[in-house]
């Protein structure tokens, strides 16, 4: 591994875990906006995270060892999918590195072992928690390889930074099937994230929550890395649909000027997506349980048409 390398691991790591929670308390205050509210601050969820690392850890009579090291677990996964996603700057492309299946497997992992955390705690709530979401990511995950391979099948390519590199380089206009499966990748960071008409982060209702119902029994500091690992895998997925779409702005090179060109390109970019995520949630109640294939189907179709398409073109 070279020194371009390692600035890339440590700048794009420290970057997400700085910026993560400002978007998950930007959703927040956009969603307030639309319902008439103030809402709370954008610094809020900085805040929370900071009280409940001070906070003590309490466990279940019935948990064992997984809900211990579940939190450190599920964060190392997606601190290492965050490297698979280029912020801060392109790097030179390394042996292996960027593939997207391997992305989609650590993703995967770390939904794992926050079901198996839940699980563990042996509540009802953490049980019905966990077996929601693992019946919601047997449809999803799907999905989300359809999506996958069609935007390889576009850009002839399975690594990451490739694919924004050659959209980089070329033009948006060379690839207009990248609109429809950027659909289908909105659908999925919907879905993936736990929002609203999927799921609702912010209610503790026995009949509708998942993702909560799945940390419910986290506390303290294990609770502070389990809410800032979903704003991590929220911030990655943000900026996979961002950087395909929109690479306009990144750096490919390791200099000063391109390194803060570049994220400073991507906050404007991940602001705006935040907003429309924050408006596309007011105006939708949340789906029925067993309507959800439903709306999966269509982030689906829209991942099958254009694989059909290219073939045709």
């Amino acid at each position: 591994m070279n020194w371009n390398m390692i600035l890339y691991t440590v700048l794009n790591t420290a970057f997400v875990l700085l910026f993560a929670p400002l978007l998950v308390s930007l959703i927040k205050k956009v969603k307030a906006m639309c319902q008439g509210r103030r809402g709370t601050p954008l610094l809020q969820t900085y805040f929370q995270l900071f009280k409940l690392f001070k906070k003590e850890i309490i466990y279940s009579d019935n948990s064992s060892f997984i809900m211990r090291i579940s939190p450190y677990l599920n964060i190392a996964f997606l601190l290492v999918a965050s490297i698979f996603i280029p912020i801060v700057f392109i790097p030179a492309q390394e042996s292996g590195f960027g593939n997207i299946i391997l992305f989609l497997y650590l993703m995967v992992c770390a939904r794992f072992f926050m079901a198996l955390s839940g699980l563990d705690a042996g509540s009802t709530f953490g049980g019905m928690g966990s077996s929601r979401e693992m019946t919601i990511a047997s449809i999803i995950e799907p999905t989300t390889l359809m999506a996958c391979a069609a935007i390889a099948f576009i850009l002839k390519t399975t690594n990451i930074p490739e694919m924004f590199g050659t959209v980089l380089d070329g033009s948006i206009l060379q690839y207009p099937t990248l609109f429809l499966v950027a659909s289908s990748l909105f659908i999925i960071l919907i879905v993936e994230t736990a929002r609203v008409p999927v799921d609702n982060p912010e209610t503790h209702l026995e009949l509708t929550m998942v993702h909560e119902a799945m940390i419910l029994e986290q506390s303290g500091p294990k609770l502070a890395l389990m809410e800032l690992s979903y704003g991590i895998k929220q911030l990655i997925l943000m900026a996979l649909l961002i950087n395909i779409l929109f690479p306009w702005g990144m750096a490919t090179d390791a200099t000063a000027a391109g390194i803060l060109i570049s994220i400073a390109s991507f906050i404007v970019k991940a602001l705006i997506l935040a907003v429309v995520m924050g408006v596309f949630e007011s105006f939708f109640a949340k789906i029925r349980f067993f309507r959800l294939p439903d709306f999966f189907m269509i982030a689906f179709f829209l991942s099958f048409a254009t694989i059909v398409f290219e073939l045709l073109s």
